[in-house]
């Protein structure tokens, strides 16, 4: 089973960007997508970004369109996800994965990582 790290997180003036990554331990299949999800303080954890490993067909939350840029680079078993434009709503825990189906919902993953915390604040 693949196991995914995240990094990259940390604290940022609203407006700042941050570049996320996940690095994949093990093979990932063309056919599996990997996944952004996010949880604040109080809040469920949400879909953020998801990118097809095989192409690069790309999802996005409304909440994060035209800010957020996910991407992959198979030679490094990595996926990153940039951020840019953040505002103190981006304030959370980030969480990537891997599913074989396009799935939004956090119910659908069995496990998940440590997570990397963003801070969006003055």
């Amino acid at each position: 089973q693949v196991q995914l790290v995240e990094s990259g997180g940390g604290l940022v003036q609203p407006g700042g960007s941050l570049r996320l990554s996940c690095v994949a331990s093990g093979r990932i299949y063309s056919s599996s997508i990997i996944y952004w999800f996010r949880q604040a303080p109080g809040n469920e954890r949400e879909f953020v970004a998801a990118i097809r490993w095989g192409d690069p067909r790309t999802y996005y939350a409304d909440s994060v369109k035209g800010r957020f840029t996910v991407s992959r680079v198979q030679a490094e078993n990595t996926a990153y996800l940039q951020m840019n434009s953040l505002i103190p709503e981006d304030t959370a825990v980030y969480y990537c994965n891997n599913n074989s189906a396009l799935e939004t919902s956090p119910k659908s993953f069995r496990s998940w990582g440590q997570g990397t915390q963003v801070t969006v604040a003055s």
